[in-house]
Parts: C-alpha cells; sequence; structure tokens
C-alpha cells in the first residue's frame, strides 16, 4: 500500500467515525455508513477491520460515555493502573515505555543552541505526522491535517525549538516512527511474548516545572485507559490548577508518545485535542480495541 493510499483511508477512517457519532442511536447499517466513505461494504468493512481489529459499531462503543465513565472509575488511582495493566501487563506489547528527559525554557536558552534535530515526514494509523528527533531523544511529533500546509507543520516545530540546526532525514526518522507506530501483532504472538518487551524510547522536552509534572504524569496513564483533568491536578498534588493542567496538557508537542489524547472531560465526553478531535476518538478507540481484543 502506498503512503496516499494510507493517507485516504484514515481519511476514510475518520469521516466513518464522524457519521457513526453522529447517527450511533439509531445504528446504521454497514452498507449505509460505506456509502457515506464512497467504498462498497466489503471493502468499508476490510479496511475499518485491519485498521482497528474490530468492526465500525463495536469500535464506536468504546467511545461511549457510558463505557469511558467506567474507565474513569477504572483508572482513578494512577499509579496502581498503571502497576496493574500498563507497565507490567500485557498491553506493555502495544504501549511504550517512555522515559522523559527534560529542559526548562531558561536551560535550553543557554545550552540548547546549535542542538541537531533530524526531522522526517511519515504515515501512521492515524495519518501524516511529522517527528523530529536529536540525539536526546525525541523532541517533536506532531500530526498533520490533510489540509494542512505541512512547512506551517515544520515551522512550529523550529520555533519551538528555536535555536537548533535542522535537517531532513526521513530514512534516519522511519524507525523510530516504526517502534511508536508498529504493525499489530497476531493475538498468539501477544500472548507469547514476555513481560517488559515492550520498546523503550526517550523524550526530549522543553517546558516550564509545571508543565513538565504534568507530562510526567501523562506518561503514567496505561494504554486502553483514561483519566481526568482533575485526576492529573491530584496525581501532581496540586488539586486546584485544573486549568492550568489544561493548558499544560494543550502545551504538550510530543503526539501520542506523552498520551495527552488519555485525558478527557469528567463527564465522560473526549473534549478537543491539540491535533483534531476526532483524531483523538480514533486513537482512544483504537487503543482500546487493541486492549481488549
Amino acid at each position: 500500500m502506498t503512503v496516499a493510499d494510507q493517507e485516504i483511508n484514515y481519511q476514510r477512517i475518520e469521516q466513518a467515525i464522524l457519521y457513526l457519532e453522529k447517527n450511533f442511536q439509531r445504528q446504521p447499517e454497514l452498507d449505509e455508513v460505506a456509502e457515506q466513505v464512497h467504498l462498497s461494504p466489503f471493502h468499508f468493512q476490510r479496511i475499518f477491520t485491519e485498521w482497528a481489529g474490530i468492526s465500525p459499531k463495536r469500535f464506536l462503543q468504546f467511545l461511549t460515555v457510558d463505557f469511558l465513565k467506567e474507565k474513569l472509575t477504572e483508572s482513578k488511582n494512577l499509579v496502581e493502573a498503571a502497576e496493574s495493566a500498563g507497565l507490567s501487563g500485557q498491553s506493555r506489547v502495544y504501549d511504550l515505555f517512555t522515559t522523559l528527559e527534560a529542559v526548562t525554557p531558561q536551560e535550553y536558552k543557554l545550552k540548547g543552541s546549535g542542538i541537531r534535530i533530524e526531522y522526517g515526514i511519515h504515515e501512521t494509523p492515524f495519518g501524516s505526522c511529522l517527528i523530529g528527533v536529536t540525539e536526546r531523544g525525541i523532541c517533536w511529533l506532531s500530526f498533520i491535517q490533510p489540509d494542512e500546509d505541512v512547512f506551517r507543520s515544520i515551522g512550529e516545530m523550529k520555533q519551538h525549538w528555536n535555536n537548533s540546526v535542522f535537517y531532513q532525514n526521513d530514512a534516519y526518522t522511519n524507525s523510530f516512527v516504526q517502534k511508536i507506530f508498529p504493525s499489530p501483532l497476531p493475538l498468539a504472538q501477544r500472548r507469547g511474548m514476555s513481560e517488559g518487551q515492550g520498546d523503550k524510547l526517550h523524550v526530549f522536552v522543553k517546558g516550564t516545572n509545571f508543565q513538565i509534572k504534568v507530562w510526567e504524569a501523562l506518561l503514567k496513564i496505561p494504554m486502553g485507559q483514561v483519566t481526568t483533568y482533575q485526576g492529573i491536578a491530584q496525581q501532581i498534588q496540586s488539586p486546584k490548577a485544573m486549568q492550568a493542567v489544561g493548558s499544560a496538557v494543550g502545551s504538550n508537542h510530543i503526539a501520542y508518545l506523552i498520551p495527552c489524547h488519555r485525558v478527557i472531560r469528567k463527564d465522560g465526553i473526549l473534549g478537543e485535542y491539540r491535533w483534531n478531535s476526532t483524531r483523538k476518538k480514533g486513537i482512544i478507540g483504537w487503543e482500546m480495541a487493541k486492549i481488549h481484543s
């Protein structure tokens, strides 16, 4: 499958998620949803199932408010959840052991001049991404909208790491993208893998001390789980700082690896996402499908 085909297929999946979400209560038939994305029912079912591992209707069930509220109840204690379901569970086959190294803006200003950043543009299960990598780890990961000028995304990365030196090197950055978004493994193979065999990746971030605390808390949310802004605020022992937590979550510049998509509203509504709210629905549903398959 070509890169263009992958991008088109994800756009179709996005359209299908939006349509199912708007019409879920009347349970549209497969033929109707397939028509909305201009595919035959057979090809739509195949593409969606290859992507998510489950049927479109089953996928959307993971994104209903009742199901998400149940997940929030499970995840009230993030540390226990990480220990029981993330750091030592089968989900590690899909989840990534991500370590964080950070500098404050002032530290970067003093020491960051001349940092070399290799960057590339690649396809993922959730559309095109831009990734930047330094010798200290992945310093940028963002999703690119289909109608977005890619140079705008590159400019945003360069502005954030404004003293660095940039080189496009898709061949080098491709290996990192393949680790972050590996091809799904058959269930039997997943069960056969030993504990702790998940990939380990380093991320290198720039932010205030408060932002860094929030991003570290995000790394403790296991794959297939969700929490609230209030839950993150309590986790970092700043229970009244929910607005500041929301701002820090929205300022995350390492998509997916620092899983800001796993933070939702306390009423079970998924809420906004820096890289498109439908993409957030797609990522959460995709992760839950992998954990529950």
